[in-house]
């Protein structure tokens, strides 16, 4: 990659507010995943990606989520197993019209029911979307 790539790279992961010496959980890995997405976050980081099966405190969490991969709430419940308090979690899926869509009101009711809500969500690769989840705020 040259360096202005590189660039475009670090303000993608940028984007999803990770900073260097995080550790950032990888939930649903396929090979259908960016790759440059995910090079760029651990450049961004300065750590790998850690898998599912991490059990110490995490930072923050990204899960590639496509229909048919099972319950987004069970894997969100799974992301805030080892998740800092405030650390956030940003559901990747393929945009519209992709094979394994999902739409953003399945995001939200997942969210919802394992008490979070969608932020915001954006483009985040050729083929991906980002939605930003989390924590509810106490009622006033």
């Amino acid at each position: 990659m040259s360096s202005t790539a590189d660039e475009g790279a670090s303000q993608t992961a940028a984007r999803l507010g990770f900073t260097s010496g995080q550790v950032v959980q990888e939930f649903g890995y396929d090979d259908d995943v960016d790759d440059e997405l995910r090079a760029s976050l651990e450049s961004v980081t300065g750590t790998e990606l850690v898998d599912e099966e991490y059990d110490d405190v995490t930072d923050g969490a990204v899960i590639w989520f496509r229909d048919g991969d099972g319950d987004l709430t069970d894997a969100l419940v799974d992301a805030m197993t080892v998740l800092d308090d405030g650390g956030p979690i940003w559901v990747l899926t393929p945009k519209a019209g992709r094979p394994g869509h999902v739409s953003h009101s399945d995001i939200e009711e997942a969210a919802t029911t394992s008490g979070l809500h969608a932020m915001s969500t954006f483009s985040i690769a050729p083929d991906w979307s980002a939605t930003r989840l989390g924590a509810r705020g106490r009622g006033r």
